[in-house]
């Protein structure tokens, strides 16, 4: 009996370590002016923070190869300036910022793979 026990304990162990994925298997770079990350799988949620002046552009190239990605970028808690959510196909923006401050860029990933980049340009 102990023999059974034994072998049905180590079998679900087996089970469940196989069952376990990474959150994250990439890289990324991140700074106050620009978030860059490449991916083979991304399933979490990361931020980064970018100071931006009125009248900069953060621009955004958003490459998914495989999966879905949402993305939301926004200063505290006042409205989004940019938001989607689900994203599955590979989009290029620039988002126009009127006002000086720091904004969050939040990305999730769900079994994505791929690449993101949002990058401060400066108006002047």
């Amino acid at each position: 009996m102990k023999k059974i026990t034994t072998f049905f304990s180590a079998m679900l162990l087996i089970i469940s370590l196989s069952a376990c994925s990474s959150d994250f298997d990439g890289s990324r770079t991140g700074n106050d002016t620009q978030l860059i990350m490449e991916y083979t799988e991304f399933n979490t949620t990361d931020t980064q923070d970018l100071v931006v002046e009125a009248g900069d552009i953060i621009h955004a190239e958003i490459v998914v190869e495989d999966g879905h990605l949402s993305y939301k970028i926004q200063k505290d808690d006042e409205e989004p300036i940019a938001e989607s959510e689900g994203i599955f196909f590979s989009v290029e923006y620039d988002f126009d910022v009127e006002e000086s401050g720091t904004y969050t860029v939040t990305v999730t990933g769900e079994n994505a793979k791929g690449s993101v980049k949002f990058v401060v340009e400066s108006a002047e």
